[in-house]
């Protein structure tokens, strides 16, 4: 509506200036032509479009149709999501592809029916062809690949508002999917706002694509001493008597090697609490893991070497302790 709001105010600027050349002849009017003379501005022909002449009030005419119909689209796109699809058993991502997508057919429709009804002759505007292609040629090619591309996220819905995504070094959920950017917000409540083209054209990764059910693991190492069923048996523990981790999917341990130090295990369990904070989850799992391991005995090693001296040839001094005096 920003964007809207500019633009009106720019045409009705252009609009006015014009007026004010052709009224500034009216200075030296008499009272009598004064009324045929306004019309007479009014309908003062700058170009034309086709067969259309265009005056100051056919622009005053487009600029009050695209205002109201933009308002109309807004309003219509509203009341479809709010007070219709909010109520449906239909995912928020659908929802949102289903009212952006009607918002954008009440625009062109009504533009097009707009068109007609002005007089345009749509096959008459086809010239503005050559001067759309000359303008992405020399700026405009990002900004058209950024709308076709919202286009593309709202018809084939890789994304959708709610999902958990990842692109490059970006984590946060899709919040607000627009014609030309999409809004992705961070566990730090920050809004990034990524080009639409970024996500038809990179690898990104969907935590929530099929549903909210997600897979953390956790890395444990325990020393050779240790039994590694009791160490299943005691990770399974642990990840049981969490509330957020679900008994279905059922957790699991893997044995993943023998370390330098360590045996290492890898425990994985299955949330759909935490989709948004996975470190939450682990953090607590692992206080909870030290806790039971330190009262069952079970070592955890850090990274340590023995130095051993077998032979040597030459002599190592000795410092002589002097007596105190």
């Amino acid at each position: 509506m920003k964007r809207l709001f500019q633009l009106v105010t720019g045409c009705l600027l252009l609009t006015a200036v014009g007026v004010f050349w052709k009224w500034h002849a009216l200075s030296k009017v008499s009272d009598d032509t004064f009324e045929h003379m306004a019309g007479a501005i009014f309908n003062a022909t700058f170009f034309k479009i086709g067969h259309v002449p265009v005056t100051p009030l056919f622009i005053i005419k487009v600029v009050v149709y695209v205002v109201l119909l933009a308002l109309a689209a807004h309003l219509g796109r509203k009341i479809l999501h709010d007070r219709i699809l909010k109520k449906t058993s239909l995912e928020v991502g659908l929802q949102y592809a289903l009212a952006a997508g009607t918002g954008y057919a009440i625009f062109i429709i009504g533009a097009t029916i707009g068109l007609q009804s002005l007089g345009i002759d749509l096959s008459s505007v086809a010239f503005l062809g050559g001067a759309v292609g000359l303008g992405i040629g020399v700026g405009l090619q990002a900004v058209v690949n950024n709308f076709v591309s919202g286009l593309i996220l709202l018809m084939e819905r890789p994304i959708k508002v709610g999902d958990r995504v990842e692109i490059q070094n970006l984590t946060g959920d899709v919040v607000q999917i627009a014609a030309r950017s999409t809004w992705v917000r961070t566990n730090d409540n920050v809004v990034i706002i990524v080009p639409n083209s970024e996500f038809t054209t990179q690898r990104v990764t969907n935590w929530t694509a099929n549903d909210r059910c997600v897979r953390i693991s956790l890395q444990v190492g325990t020393s050779y001493d240790s039994d590694p069923e009791e160490i299943r048996r005691l990770l399974l523990q642990v990840a049981s008597e969490h509330p957020d981790v679900l008994p279905d999917p059922a957790p699991d341990v893997i044995f993943t090697e023998f370390g330098d130090s360590t045996l290492d295990f890898n425990l994985r369990v299955w949330t759909t609490h935490h989709v948004r904070t996975p470190q939450i989850l682990r953090s607590d799992l692992y206080f909870a893991i030290f806790k039971l391991f330190k009262q069952k005995g079970i070592e955890l090693p850090f990274p340590q070497r023995d130095l051993h001296v077998r032979s040597i040839s030459v002599p190592i001094p000795l410092a002589r302790q002097t007596a105190p005096q």
